[in-house]
């Protein structure tokens, strides 16, 4: 089973997802590309996902440019950019969907707000892709 996960910048929900997902069931062949990579990850985010266990440092931020050529079982946009920019998977993908999710590096407030909102945000991706996972993707 193969999937990608987009979104605009690739650096911070994408790649929760990405690791949540790969988490989740190692047999699963997991990338995570943006449609503006930013080209690097987002500190906050390799620093939340790390405190579930789940160590996202190794990671790269691509461009979903890389990823075009190839077939996915589903392609998984988690931002409304992502979902309204993706480039045209159809023919190659079995299933497109969209969970979207606010974008915690555009949080505005006291930095314990803003800490706040990255751990709601990376709470929300892991309860959305385990329920996918565990409807959709867990074919055991």
């Amino acid at each position: 089973m193969k999937v990608l996960i987009l979104c605009t910048g690739n650096s911070c929900r994408s790649q929760m997802a990405h690791g949540f997902l790969q988490s989740f069931d190692p047999n699963l062949t997991v990338c995570s590309a943006g449609t503006e990579a930013s080209g690097k990850l987002n500190p906050k985010a390799v620093e939340v996902m790390k405190e579930t266990g789940v160590d996202i440092s190794h990671h790269t931020s691509d461009s979903v440019d890389m990823y075009l050529g190839e077939e996915w079982d589903y392609v998984i946009t988690v931002c409304g950019g992502a979902n309204e920019n993706c480039p045209a998977f159809l023919g190659k993908v079995k299933h497109r969907l969209h969970i979207g999710f606010d974008d915690p590096s555009h949080a505005v407030g006291t930095p314990e707000f803003i800490e706040s909102e990255y751990y709601r945000v990376r709470d929300e991706i892991k309860v959305g892709f385990w329920k996918l996972y565990a409807e959709d993707l867990n074919m055991n």
